[in-house]
């Protein structure tokens, strides 16, 4: 091989860049010679012509086409920031060990709920900072003398802090995300009508579950499971998402807080002097102005703290969701394997003609009443009731199991196939509903002959909504079981919303009064006593004694609450205006004669409250 000069063409051309190529930008360009090289002439050959090996140019990449945006002089789209953090995932996934580079670290690989989590939202909005604030100041300040009206207060600029965050994000508000945030409101109102703790509870969790689903928008059976627990998973990165954005802006206006801190001083000192002045200028005043304040003292310091750090962690995690929520939608559970048609449904016809045969026996209850109960079976009311509603009730449960595993394992071949499946699994969902209606009728039997108590009323109320979701089951295999999994979550919402407004100490007490009204035989004073304030105007219509002794206990807890108007209920309140009109006057001895305060001696055995009971001591409800 022969060497090329430096000089040569042959050696320019092979290091320099092509004729049509473009000019990099990184290097300056040539300056241009002051007069053009003279052109060959027409006996002399060109230095490419002398060459003995013709060089072919490489061929020329296809010129780029202008876009959309060329013609409008408009700059094209930015990508949304969620396809570039998937990007970017889908890159790092795709990176692998390289064998040549042994002292390389290991990739990361991302994780199993990676691709379930967004990108990181924008920096916190300034409004979000400040509804986060003003929760945290108004949870230690309200939250805690009691519950009432206070946790409509204190959700209220949550709800904001939401808000403005989801809107800074570039979310949009959809019909079903103001189905939970309205449902989730109307929930905290519970603790603000009653004074009932059990239906309370169950009302603040209910409306925990209800916006949490508002925040995530989750619409499959996993992703409304998770979805209504899933603020939690955002408490640790709420933090770091609200210290970076103060850190940001405290960085940014360092000047500004002076001005606020001196603001808010002077507002504060304001206040303070002239609303001393008015109070002690006007009884009346003094009096209001004692109400609306909240009483904060040294003493509660460590309780106040840890609620202001509760409504602030709780606040930033609820924005950090609303900006950016895990999809819990992307969970799924893979379907189990089609089995065959008679494999599949025999088993379940089986169970149907069992169901059959039970709800064949159980017409006599449900038709022919107490007569036919007793000359069938010889047992009494509270036998009967006694000795199959629990039963029943975990029958109707474990038929919900058998039919969620049925349509796991359903065979999907074809039309024939959904036909078949919606046949037996229809049978049996009608024949559970006949079942529940039995367990309930054996709840009435039992409540006509010893009354009404808090369980009973539970448990009814708990297999009444199992029916409702039989009959949402019956209705998807109708028409699709896109909306089952949320209308479920709705049914159990508003089961729990309509438990709390019925008021269910009222009833209990309620229904209680009018036996004792229409035999004027027994009443349990002993356990009416410990009602709820829900349960007064109903104890208020008992004749005396009975009427002071089941109302002395609330009305010293009544007297004894000392509650601030945000942490008392409408309840309480009429119970207080009640008792106030006609106190409880009765002395303890007499109540102590009608077996309130214990069995007085020489009682027979069998009797208690002044009453005579059943024999059988077992009553599980």
């Amino acid at each position: 091989m022969s060497e090329q000069k430096p000089g040569s063409p042959e050696s320019a051309e092979a290091s320099g860049p092509p004729a049509d190529a473009p000019p990099n930008p990184q290097s300056p360009s040539p300056s241009p010679s002051p007069s053009p090289s003279p052109s060959p002439s027409p006996g002399q050959a060109s230095p490419e012509q002398a060459s003995p090996v013709k060089e072919t140019a490489a061929p020329r990449p296809p010129a780029p086409q202008p876009g959309p945006y060329a013609a409008q002089g408009a700059e094209p789209p930015a990508t949304p920031a969620y396809l570039h953090a998937q990007r970017q995932r889908a890159q790092g996934a795709q990176q692998t060990w390289q064998p040549g580079r042994p002292w390389q670290p290991p990739v990361k690989r991302p994780g199993a709920t990676a691709k379930l989590r967004p990108a990181a939202p924008p920096l916190i909005p300034l409004a979000v900072l400040w509804a986060v604030l003003a929760t945290a100041v108004l949870s230690a300040l309200l939250l805690g003398d009691g519950l009432g009206v206070n946790l409509l207060i204190v959700a209220v600029p949550a709800a904001l802090a939401a808000a403005f965050a989801a809107r800074a994000a570039g979310r949009r508000l959809r019909p079903w995300t103001v189905t939970w945030a309205v449902g989730g409101l109307a929930l905290l109102a519970v603790p603000a009508l009653l004074d009932a703790g059990w239906p309370t509870f169950l009302a603040v969790v209910s409306a925990f579950a209800l916006g949490s689903l508002a925040l995530h928008g989750s619409r499959s059976w996993l992703g409304v499971l998770m979805g209504s627990v899933g603020t939690l998973d955002s408490v640790v990165p709420g933090i770091r998402w609200g210290w970076r954005g103060v850190r940001k802006r405290a960085d940014d206006s360092r000047g500004r807080w002076g001005t606020v801190v001196r603001t808010s001083a002077v507002a504060v000192g304001l206040l303070v002097v002239f609303g001393t002045l008015f109070a002690s200028a006007d009884a009346n005043f003094a009096d209001l102005l004692g109400r609306l304040t909240p009483d904060v003292s040294i003493v509660d310091g460590p309780l106040r703290t840890f609620l202001f750090l509760v409504g602030l962690v709780g606040a930033l995690a609820a924005a950090r969701t609303a900006a950016a929520p895990v999809r819990w939608d992307g969970l799924s559970v893979k379907p189990g394997k089609p089995r065959g048609r008679t494999e599949w449904a025999l088993p379940l016809i089986v169970l149907d003609l069992l169901f059959a045969a039970f709800i064949a026996l159980q017409l006599v209850v449900l038709l022919g009443g107490y007569d036919k109960v007793h000359e069938k079976t010889g047992l009494t009311h509270a036998d009967y009731a006694r000795q199959g509603f629990w039963q029943l009730l975990w029958a109707t449960l474990l038929t919900l199991l058998v039919i969620a595993l049925a349509l796991r394992w359903a065979p999907r071949g074809g039309s024939r196939d959904r036909t078949l499946v919606r046949a037996v699994l229809g049978t049996l969902c009608v024949l559970t509903l006949v079942v529940v209606a039995s367990a309930l009728r054996r709840m009435d039997l039992y409540v006509d002959e010893y009354g009404l108590t808090r369980l009973r009323i539970s448990v009814a109320a708990m297999e009444l909504w199992l029916g409702v979701v039989l009959v949402l089951i019956l209705a998807a295999g109708v028409f699709g079981a896109r909306f089952l999994p949320r209308a479920i979550a709705v049914s159990a919402a508003a089961a729990v919303l309509a438990f709390g407004l019925i008021s269910p100490d009222a009833v209990v007490a309620q229904q209680n009064v009018q036996r004792f009204e229409d035999d004027r035989t027994s009443i349990d004073i002993d356990y009416l006593k410990d009602l709820s304030a829900d349960a007064v105007p109903a104890l208020d219509k008992l004749p005396e004694p009975q009427r002071s002794c089941a109302l002395r206990v609330i009305q010293g807890e009544l007297r004894g609450s000392g509650s601030p108007w945000y942490a008392t209920s409408w309840s309480e309140a009429r119970a207080e205006e009640i008792l106030r009109k006609r106190p409880a006057n009765t002395d303890r001895r007499t109540c102590y004669g009608l077996g309130t305060d214990g069995v007085r001696e020489g009682v027979r055995e069998g009797e208690r409250g002044g009453y005579e009971q059943d024999h059988d001591d077992y009553d599980p409800y």
